[in-house]
This record gives structure tokens, C-alpha cells and sequence, in this order.
């Protein structure tokens, strides 16, 4: 009993155990929002479709066809003026794109992966209003490639809306976060940015606002769009004042809590002229799920924003690389090792079971 009982223990031991690294930023990854909050988690029902393909019909389809339409990749019937619940071929069209766009397997089915994407919190500028120029590279542009003209080093003003604002956190909590968010991209190219208190003449205007707002893009409140941002020239940068924003998740123990310098770090790409990214780690990935946190800029953020405004001299990609590397290969050890740790576990139960 004794030998079995710890040849046992200790293969369950080596199983459980996990090898400890220092902390580090985990790469975002989209989740189904399953929480009993109340709240209006907008796309949450979407999950009903899960593994539907081409020549299913379930009710309700017609609606997550709005969904694919909102973000560029659907256009509406030319016979009639309403999307059916049918998984038509030009809705698998749809998909594919979709799957491709945002670095999902390319299967053309709505599989565990796709769903998970839609139905996680992102941002609300389109997908497809973007354009990737070089074939080789993730990043994208609006159309057109709009940046902006204010000579070269460039200063760019913001200012906050002292109108549409939230009373869940201090004014000082927002600016702290934004001033964070705009030198990660002003350490990068040879652009800074000022506040100023001076709002309607402020280069980037920035506001909380509920539902339609007057420009077109309305929001929809907890989760669903996060924010949305114009491109160079406009300058407009609006927030869904709905959302739970959070500034530190140990101090907010809501499922539904939104990092907001993860958000804008995001938008302040878009205001400077950078789309959507198909790599999920980049900060110009379009989405984004609750208690998670993203604001790093990666190769790919880097390398766009550069092609637009030139690199800011004291800007080195050695660092960056090194910072990646280091990041890939701790995840490259800490899955080797596990698994050697498993096979060994599993060597000393085979060794147990043929000696009995």
C-alpha cells in the first residue's frame, strides 16, 4: 500500500505542479463573458451560435449579420432590406474575412475561437475602414494613410470635455492614466503631446458619452464598444461613459471592469492614423476583454506608427526586441519544462506499474 500510496503522490505532485517565473504581462486572449452581474453584456447572446455553418438557419442570425455589417465585413441584401437568420454564402464570405482579419484559424465556421472574438468587449471603428498597405506587415491605416501636419518634431494638444465626464473616477485618476498612454507613443516617434485646458481648440478632443452622441457611432453600454476615435486630422476620442473603467483591478473586483489606459493606449493609435492589427498581442488589436490589461506597445504598433511620423531619435528597437524575446522565451521554457515534468511523472508511473 505504502509504495503505491507514494509513487502515487508523487505523480500527482509532478502533474499539479507548475514551474514559477517572475511576473509577467499575459498575452491578451478574448474570453466568453460568463457572469451573473446584471449587466448588458451586448453580444453575450451570440454564444447560441457556436460551430453553426454554411446552411444552418437559427433564429436570431440576422442579428449577429448586423454585427458583421457594424464592422465593415457585410454588406447589406441588395433584394431586401433586411439580413435573414440563413448561413448564406456570402455570410461564409464574411467569416473567413473576419477569421482572417483578426488572426483567427481560417475556417469559415463560427468554432469556439470566432465566437469567443465577437462576443468580447472592442473597439467600435471598423474593421475594414482600415487598410493594410504592406502585405507582410500586420498594421493598417485608415484609407488613405491621414496623418498629421504640424512639421517635424510635432506637438499635439489634448484636452479633456468638461462636459462629458464620469463621476467614477477623479479627474486626476484620468489624467494620470492618458499621460501615461500618450508617452508610450511619443517615445516611439517625434511627436509629444500637451495638455491643455483649452478644449475647443484642443488637436485631440476627449469625452465620456452615453449612447447616440451625435456622430454617427452610438454606443451600447456595459461591454459590447468600448470607445472609438477618428482619423488625423479630427481629433475626436470618445469613451462609452456606460462602461465600469478601471485604473487598478485590485481596488475593482468587478467582472465587468474595463482597464482604461489599455483603452487609451488603443485609441490614441487611431487618432494618430493606425487601423485595426491582426496580432493579438498588439496594442492595436481591436479587442479587448474585462479585467485585462494591455498597453505596451509591440513591434508591430511600433513599426506603423513609424511609417507615418518617423522614429523618435532616442528610440531604440534593440529594447523592444530584447523585451520580446525575453517575454517569448519565458513561455517557451515554462511550457518545455512542464512538459518534461509531466513525462517524467509518467516515466515513474510506468516504472511503478511494471514492477507490480
Amino acid at each position: 500500500m505504502f509504495p503505491f500510496f507514494s509513487y502515487s503522490f508523487i505523480f500527482a505532485t509532478l502533474l499539479l505542479w507548475r514551474p514559477c517565473f517572475a511576473a509577467r504581462i499575459i498575452p491578451e486572449s478574448v474570453t466568453v463573458i460568463t457572469t451573473t452581474e446584471k449587466h448588458n453584456a451586448t453580444w453575450h447572446d451570440f454564444s447560441k451560435f457556436l460551430h453553426a455553418e454554411r446552411g444552418s438557419h437559427v433564429s436570431g442570425m440576422a442579428e449577429l449579420k448586423k454585427y458583421f455589417h457594424r464592422f465593415g465585413y457585410l454588406s447589406l441584401p441588395e433584394t431586401t432590406p433586411n439580413f435573414t437568420d440563413t448561413f448564406d454564402s456570402n455570410f461564409q464570405s464574411a467569416v473567413f474575412l473576419y477569421q482572417k482579419q483578426l488572426g483567427l484559424p481560417v475556417t469559415g465556421e463560427l468554432d469556439s475561437d470566432t465566437i469567443s472574438t465577437i462576443v468580447s468587449p472592442r473597439c467600435g471603428v471598423s474593421d475594414t475602414a482600415t487598410k493594410r498597405i504592406h502585405t507582410t506587415r500586420h498594421f493598417a491605416y485608415f484609407n488613405g494613410k491621414p496623418r498629421w501636419l504640424r512639421g517635424s518634431p510635432m506637438t499635439l494638444t489634448y484636452a479633456f470635455s468638461p462636459d462629458y465626464t464620469i463621476e467614477t473616477l477623479s479627474l486626476s485618476e484620468i489624467r494620470t492614466v492618458f499621460e501615461r498612454s500618450f508617452k508610450r507613443w511619443a517615445s516611439v516617434i517625434p511627436v509629444s503631446f500637451h495638455e491643455t485646458e483649452k478644449y475647443q481648440s484642443a488637436d485631440i478632443k476627449i469625452g465620456f458619452y452615453l449612447g447616440d452622441h451625435g456622430d454617427g457611432e452610438p454606443f451600447d453600454g456595459v461591454l459590447g464598444v468600448l470607445a472609438h476615435a477618428f482619423s488625423p486630422q479630427n481629433g475626436r476620442f470618445h469613451l462609452d461613459a456606460a462602461e465600469n473603467w478601471a485604473v487598478d483591478f485590485d481596488h475593482d473586483d468587478s467582472k465587468v471592469a474595463v482597464d482604461l489606459e489599455s483603452v487609451a493606449t488603443h485609441e490614441i493609435g487611431h487618432v494618430l492614423g493606425l487601423g485595426h492589427s491582426s496580432i493579438k498581442e498588439a496594442v492595436m488589436y481591436p479587442n479587448l476583454s474585462p479585467r485585462k490589461k494591455k498597453v505596451d506597445l509591440k513591434i508591430d504598433d511600433v513599426e506603423g506608427v513609424q511609417s507615418l511620423y518617423g522614429s523618435n531619435p532616442n528610440f531604440s528597437f534593440s529594447s523592444l526586441l530584447q523585451s520580446e524575446n525575453s517575454f517569448n522565451l519565458a513561455v517557451r521554457l515554462e511550457t518545455g519544462l512542464y512538459r518534461w515534468i509531466f513525462s517524467l511523472g509518467l516515466a515513474f508511473l510506468i516504472l511503478f506499474l511494471g514492477a507490480s
